[in-house]
């Protein structure tokens, strides 16, 4: 075999591995090792078995995640989440939402959405956000009366915003990636994800208007005083809303590296915590934990594929599907749309961490080619990303909420309530090809 079809069976077994159920991270590390003591062997060297380029490729790669100043935000946009999470505000905040929009149609549902986008703008942790609002506002809305497909959909869509509206987790890896501003990115990001957050709401609205037995409005005997209403919204929606919108303004006005900012969001976190008396020891220990939990997988995710992907390299792999692609002799819309499909159903048995670190950088390179900005093709990555938490039969938030709402829905009515949704960010995907300027404005208005 030659080396490029090495590189090719080095993918393809890599994939068939991971559909096994092996970890990931160790996975990619293994096979780049293995492989890249094949790729950096010579003759001389199988006398002695670690005399090998490869070692001195990991210890590198190694040593360049870990001191990546991108990615020091990771770890500390995770902390505020998960203490942001704990702090008990979730529950006020739907709650002093939904009452406020009681004369909207589906206000309950709009209230989920609503939460879920605020929610996952501080968190960034789609399981987290499914699993919470699955346990809080699904139950509401089963007692309200809605529809359950309209509700499960309702929370499976809203919780994976947070993967698209800044701060983003998946956008910061996505620059430590692409050698791109992560400062640009985000910019580029939030009017897209502002769009499709109420391109949902305006979906759930219209729903309720043509058949209102899905969403009934609550009785008038159920509402607070007005007082109340405003009280729970000053002590709810403001402070989270402050605080989300401390950290990405400050960054987006330059005034802050996400970091920075990052830093900052997790002092706000803690403080918030104090404020609604949450803030105890076993949970800020469990905060800790899963924060170092989920940074290490990140970090070791870049490790492995580093060292996978310059392997692959080495062989061949990428020149080989870069020759492939350009033979083809594609237009810059023809290439992003094959792009976007194999991203597609890559979402199916992969998750969007594996996708962005291990598939995206094979596309990356060809971007010059075809003259497109890699901020416009990061924010259609995180787009279509959305549909890998919501396609059958891989969908993982309707496992997600199955997993927390046992019984009371059946998981083929769940996917019935997704497909709308699905079709939505598939129809956003068309507008920002039709107008890129959705994307690529705010970056070019504040920073030129």
């Amino acid at each position: 075999m030659t080396d490029p079809q090495i590189a090719i069976l080095m993918l393809v077994l890599f994939i068939g591995i991971v559909l096994l159920g092996f970890p990931i991270a160790f996975t990619l590390i293994a096979m780049g090792l293995g492989f890249g003591y094949y790729a950096y062997a010579k003759e001389d060297q199988w006398e002695h078995i670690f005399q090998n380029n490869i070692f001195d490729l990991f210890v590198s790669n190694t040593f360049s995640v870990m001191s990546n100043e991108v990615l020091v935000a990771v770890p500390l946009f995770l902390f505020m989440g998960y203490v942001v999470e704990r702090a008990n505000i979730v529950n006020r905040l739907f709650f002093s939402i939904q009452i406020a929009t009681r004369h909207v149609p589906g206000s309950m549902a709009i209230a989920a959405l609503a939460t879920c986008a605020i929610f996952a703008t501080a968190t960034g942790i789609v399981g987290a956000v499914v699993t919470l609002m699955g346990l809080l506002a699904f139950p509401a809305m089963m007692k309200a009366g809605y529809d359950k497909k309209l509700a499960s959909g309702v929370i499976c869509a809203g919780g994976t915003l947070g993967i698209l509206i800044p701060p983003s987790i998946m956008l910061i890896v996505y620059a430590a990636i692409a050698q791109v501003s992560p400062v640009r990115l985000y910019a580029a990001a939030l009017f897209p994800g502002i769009m499709l957050a109420s391109m949902y709401m305006m979906y759930v609205v219209v729903r309720a208007t043509i058949n209102p037995s899905l969403a009934p409005k609550p009785k008038e005997e159920d509402v607070p005083s007005i007082g109340i209403i405003l009280w729970q919204l000053l002590t709810s929606f403001v402070p989270l809303f402050v605080l989300i919108l401390g950290v990405l303004g400050s960054i987006l006005a330059g005034v802050a590296t996400p970091a920075e900012a990052a830093g900052v969001g997790s002092l706000g976190g803690l403080i918030l915590a104090g404020l609604y008396r949450s803030l105890s020891w076993e949970r800020l220990k469990e905060a800790v934990y899963l924060t170092a939990r989920t940074s290490a997988m990140v970090c070791w995710l870049f490790v492995g594929s580093w060292t996978f992907a310059s392997v692959f390299s080495y062989l061949g792999g990428h020149a080989l599907i870069e020759h492939w692609i350009l033979s083809m002799d594609l237009g810059p819309i023809q290439f992003l749309i094959i792009a976007q499909l194999i991203i597609f159903f890559l979402g199916w048995p992969l998750e969007w961490s594996e996708i962005i670190i291990i598939f995206v950088p094979i596309f990356l390179p060809l971007l010059q080619h075809y003259n497109i900005d890699p901020l416009f093709f990061g924010v259609l990555v995180a787009l279509n990303l959305q549909t890998s938490f919501l396609t059958p039969p891989m969908a993982m938030s309707a496992y997600y909420l199955k997993g927390v709402a046992g019984k009371t829905v059946e998981l083929i009515e769940i996917f019935k309530g997704i497909m709308p949704y699905l079709v939505i960010v598939i129809f956003a995907m068309f507008l920002m090809y039709v107008f890129p300027q959705i994307v690529l404005w705010l970056p070019k208005y504040l920073f030129g």
